[in-house]
């Protein structure tokens, strides 16, 4: 039988709008989806084919729908933004870091977990780490504060039944489905604190391999563990993963005794792949790309002191760490990340632009398919600068999926001094 979430947690999200603010030290458990864009959650209307995800669902009809969240086109420079607080430009990690070579967040970063250590919460991630070059060794989450990471270090797995997680430093072979595995880690941990505590949790679901996953975790009786039929149609299968992404989660929010006390984040790193053969932003690009399919992912928020409903507040993937230590009573001293937890009421929020970048030290470290470059945006505007390309400048609010660049050609006077605007709100050392 499917795994469903407990109807009390549906009755707890929705009275805890009306607790006080953090007066009880909640507890904070931040989940993070792996290549998860907006067009994959029905709790945005993006396109028709979404997956089955009742859980998250709920999450969205009691909690606080973000409208405008952003990341990095690619997964390690969104997870090094979080831990840090700082874009990439600052930090060196510009691209999904490969297995040889490449930069990882460095160990001199004060990072979230430092700045926890220095409260009450207890603090822990498990699931993908993938923020670390080859040369920073299988201690680096110890590095950055994180003594007790359990995980799939590297960007991905071939194979979610049989892999290779790190514990202690030390690598050894698990065969349990990864996404089984991340939760029964999860609940083991939370069960064993007896303070406030902070829980990263990465699953590397749904990102490839494509594949059917263990029948009791989804509903997608029709589809066959075949390659050929998953190459045939990987969006299925994406879905599926998806799903079975939503079990777990369900079942660890059940096993939470004092999810009353528990604000609850999920968070997409990045976009969803074009593999999945989405017709929704045409040819502008997923995954990878500066556009709206690669970089606008769901991000929603539940627990006390969150009211349901939904805010276009802009909101950057950096500004989790201030928002974290808000909640926590920390010190948020980095210079790209404001918190945002005003917005758990439906209040403004300091953020005016939101900006995003994707770039290699090393060129070699640049897959050939993803676009080097940044983008920035406001309330309504988007400017994005690719390199050896053109600027190009959309009307978000009247033209969410970038179907015209106000630059091409004749571009109106206001066009321009709009991309103008933009460009100068850039950040910069």
């Amino acid at each position: 039988m499917k795994l469903a979430i407990n109807p009390l947690f549906v009755i707890v999200a929705t009275m805890s709008a009306a607790t006080p603010a953090f007066s009880s030290n909640p507890n904070v458990l931040l989940i993070i989806a792996d290549d998860m864009g907006v067009d994959a959650s029905t709790c945005y209307n993006v396109g028709n084919t979404q997956a089955h995800m009742p859980n998250l669902e709920r999450l969205c009809k009691t909690g606080m729908v973000f409208d405008n969240t952003y990341s990095a086109p690619v997964c390690s420079p969104t997870r090094a933004s979080i831990i840090t607080g700082k874009y990439g430009f600052r930090t060196g990690v510009g691209t999904a870091i490969p297995k040889k070579g490449g930069i990882g967040v460095s160990a001199d970063e004060e990072s979230l977990f430092d700045q926890l250590s220095k409260t009450s919460y207890s603090s822990n991630v498990i699931g993908k780490w993938h923020i670390a070059g080859s040369d920073d060794g299988l201690t680096h989450p110890k590095s950055l504060g994180v003594s007790n990471y359990y995980g799939l270090y590297t960007g991905g797995t071939g194979d979610y039944f049989k892999w290779t997680a790190v514990t202690n430093g030390k690598e050894e072979t698990v065969d349990t489905y990864a996404t089984t595995q991340f939760t029964n880690k999860a609940i083991e941990w939370i069960d064993k604190q007896n303070s406030p505590w902070f829980l990263w949790l990465a699953y590397n679901a749904p990102h490839t391999p494509f594949h059917l996953p263990p029948a009791d975790l989804h509903t997608a009786d029709d589809l066959t563990n075949d390659s050929a039929a998953i190459k045939a149609n990987p969006l299925a299968y994406y879905n599926a993963m998806l799903e079975a992404l939503d079990t777990e989660i369900g079942r660890l929010l059940e096993s939470i005794n004092d999810l009353d006390n528990t604000v609850v984040m999920f968070l997409g790193d990045n976009g969803t792949p074009a593999k999945t053969k989405k017709s929704v932003y045409g040819d502008r690009g997923m995954k990878g790309s500066f556009f709206e399919g690669g970089v606008h992912v769901p991000f929603i928020v539940n627990g006390p002191n969150v009211s349901s409903g939904r805010t276009s507040a802009l909101v950057n993937t950096t500004d989790i760490y201030a928002t974290v230590l808000d909640i926590a009573g920390g010190n948020n001293n980095a210079p790209d990340s404001l918190s945002f937890s005003t917005a758990f009421k439906g209040g403004e929020t300091a953020r005016t632009h939101v900006y995003v970048e994707h770039f290699a030290a090393n060129p070699k470290d640049m897959r050939s398919k993803n676009t080097a470059g940044w983008a920035i945006r406001d309330s309504d505007f988007k400017l994005v600068a690719i390199d050896g390309k053109p600027n190009m400048l959309f009307d978000l609010s009247n033209d969410p999926l970038e179907t015209t660049d106000l630059l091409a050609g004749d571009a109106t006077a206001n066009a321009v001094t709009k991309a103008a605007e933009l460009k100068a709100a850039k950040p910069a050392l």
